[in-house]
Parts: structure tokens; sequence; C-alpha cells
């Protein structure tokens, strides 16, 4: 296995000739702002500039592309806006699957999460591990997650995110035939004897206050806590510490579990106030009668927590790496000007050779317990990608 990273800038190109690896067992990755990899997808004689993403395609027509639009692009220790991030790995022996879905405006998530991961179950029965790249809005994540996750019933890893469309939340991008459309969702299989993929995910957020049952939602749509009106029990418990609009919640997200294992709890970050009904919507689901607990922010133990992300990868010394960051949103917003000291912290914990690609999300999908994935809001994610030799 051979692996490259590198990054287009508007203002200087690519930082790095492309390496000359074309062929099915090319894995070629590429994150980008929405409106960069719109222009950037122009192939020459179209109308529009000759961009760098036609340039990608160009360079590897017989490879698997995967990619999608973000809300930030990471490359090694570095988070920047309107770029394209690239990663190019040629495998030895490792078998590459790439299926899509058309979502549609009313796409039913959780059966196409399912109908994927059982066509790529079939297409190869030595699946280690598949990488779903989802619109991030027009999809239902948690349930896309739930159907990949209960599919799959723990014979491959599930690992992906969200596409982002920077702060805007108007319209986000996955690659698909190399351009970029809305309402898709990837799914890349990983399978072979020698593949070795590693997975963690940090959080690093405190615990604040008492745990909760939730007596009354509808899907993301929170509306009671211990028989009380979700948004009445916010404001009555943070005090001044929470202001009128949903941006002043990010400090204060709720982590949320439906089974007594504590592995099971998935963080989730308010997005809009119901002040007519006194209720909260989230970025995932929160099930009724699970059990939810208010969380805060600590700048030191959110860097710390994307640290711990790598712990649990479980790395084959001495052999490449490509490592998949995959970070919320609204971490960027909480951590602000230390967001590079996140990937940094990651960074440091990896070994001095692996190749760093990665996006911010709208959401990111991680194993929660033994065979079991769910879309997590508020957490950095790391996977890794190795290939054993002979």
């Amino acid at each position: 296995m051979e692996a490259w990273t590198g990054r287009w800038r508007a203002e200087s190109g690519f930082s790095a000739p492309l390496p000359p690896w074309d062929g099915p067992a090319t894995l070629v990755v590429v994150f980008g702002s929405g409106a960069v990899m719109d222009a950037a997808a122009e192939p020459p004689g179209a109308d529009g500039p000759h961009g760098p993403l036609a340039e990608v395609v160009a360079a590897y027509p017989r490879s698997v592309l995967i990619g999608c639009s973000t809300a930030g692009e990471i490359l090694g220790e570095t988070i920047e806006d309107g770029t394209l991030t690239i990663a190019v790995t040629r495998f030895r022996s490792t078998r590459l699957t790439l299926l899509e879905r058309d979502m549609g405006g009313t796409g039913d998530s959780y059966l196409t999460g399912r109908d994927l991961a059982e066509e790529m179950l079939a297409a190869d029965g030595d699946l280690k591990g598949v990488l779903v790249l989802s619109d991030g809005l027009l999809a239902n994540g948690a349930e896309l997650a739930r159907g990949l996750s209960e599919a799959c019933r723990g014979r491959a890893l599930v690992i992906g995110g969200l596409a982002g469309d920077g702060i805007r939340f108007e319209q986000t991008r996955v690659l698909s035939g190399g351009r970029p459309r809305s309402g898709v969702v990837t799914l890349l299989g990983l399978s072979g004897p020698d593949v070795r993929i590693g997975h963690g995910a940090g959080g690093g957020w405190s615990i604040l206050g008492p745990e909760r049952r939730v007596t009354r939602s509808e899907g993301n749509v929170l509306h009671e806590l211990d028989g009380r009106p979700a948004l009445g029990l916010y404001r009555n418990y943070l005090g001044d510490r929470m202001g009128p609009n949903p941006e002043s919640t990010l400090l204060f997200p709720l982590s949320v579990r439906t089974t007594d294992d504590p592995r099971s709890a998935v963080v989730r970050t308010v997005q809009a106030f119901g002040e007519d009904e006194r209720s909260m919507v989230f970025t995932g689901d929160i099930p009724q009668n699970s059990m939810a607990r208010l969380m805060r922010a600590n700048m030191d133990e959110l860097i710390d927590g994307a640290g711990d992300a790598v712990e649990t990868a479980e790395l084959v010394d001495g052999l490449p790496v490509l490592a998949l960051v995959i970070s919320c949103i609204g971490r960027r917003a909480v951590l602000g000007q230390r967001t590079e000291d996140e990937l940094e912290t990651v960074l440091a914990r990896l070994p001095g050779h692996a190749q760093v690609t990665g996006f911010y999300s709208y959401g990111e999908i991680s194993p929660t317990g033994p065979g079991t994935s769910a879309l997590q809001n508020q957490t950095l994610t790391v996977t890794t990608i190795q290939e054993l030799t002979s």
C-alpha cells in the first residue's frame, strides 16, 4: 500500500503533482467546499472553468473516487476553507467496491442504509469495513446509520460522515461519477485478508447535571424531559449561560443512551428552538424513553478527547497509514481558534509517516459498541487504513 495526500488552493494550485497510480486498486478521496467543488468539476470545453476536480477525475479514470463537501477541509494538522484536499492510496491486494443511491427529497434513510449494506455484503463475503459519505441535509443520519449497522450485523466496521456546507446549511454534495451532487449516499467497501481498519472516537465533554428520561419526543424533536417542557428545563437549568438562540447551546449538547451500556450513548446538538411548544430540535433522533443528560464543553478536555480517538485504532507498526479524520462542525464552532489544537493532538499520537486527511461534518457515523454504529454529533472520529505486506 502506498498513500499520498495533497491540497489544491485557488491562489497556488496543487501542492504537489498527483501521483501516477491510476488503476482499480487505487482509492481517491476528495473533500472540498461546496462552491469550490461545483466550479472545480467543470471539464475542459464545458461552460465554465476547467477546474481541479476535473483534473483529478481525468488523472484517475479507472480508480475508485469518493468525496463530499465540507464545513472545513483537513490536511495534516491544518484546516482550511475553500480548498480541495486529495488523498490517493494504491493498494496491493485490497478490493474496493463502490455503491451509491439517490435519496431524492423523500428517501427512506433506514432502507437506503440497509439495502446498500446488504448489496455490499452480497458482493464480497470478505468485507472488512464500509465507509459511508452521505448528503448532510436530505438524509436522516441516525436512520441511515441504523440501517447500515443492522444489515452488517457486526460483519464489517461501519464508519463515515455527513457532508457539510460550511455554516450555510443550504446544500451539501457527494461525489457521484466524479461530479458533486445533492441527495446522494455513497458506500465504499474494503475487502480482503490483508486490509486492516482501525477506528476511534473522542468527545471530551463533561457531565452537567442529572440523567433525565425522555418522556415525549418525535424523531429529532424533544418535547419533554421528566415530564417537563424541554426548552423550559434547559433555560431554567442553564440560566444566564444559555442565550436566546440555538448557537448559544453549542457548549451544552445532550448525551442520549437507549441501553444500560454507557458506550451506546450518543451526543446530540441543538439545531432549533420550538418556542410555541417549548420544544427543541436536535441534529439527530432523540428516542422516547431514552435517558438524556446535559453536557458542557471544556476546551482542554475537548482537545484531549480528540487524541483519545487514536488510542483504539490498533495500528500495525511500520506499515503505511491513511488516516481519515471526521470531526463535527459543532466542535469547530466551540473550539474557534483552538480548532487546530485538536488536530495537532491527533497527529501527535499517529506515526510520523501517516497521511492524514478529512473534513468537518454535519454528523459522524462511528461504532458505539460491539457490531453497532450510530450517528454522533460533537465528536471527532479517526479511521486508519493499513495493508499487510506479504
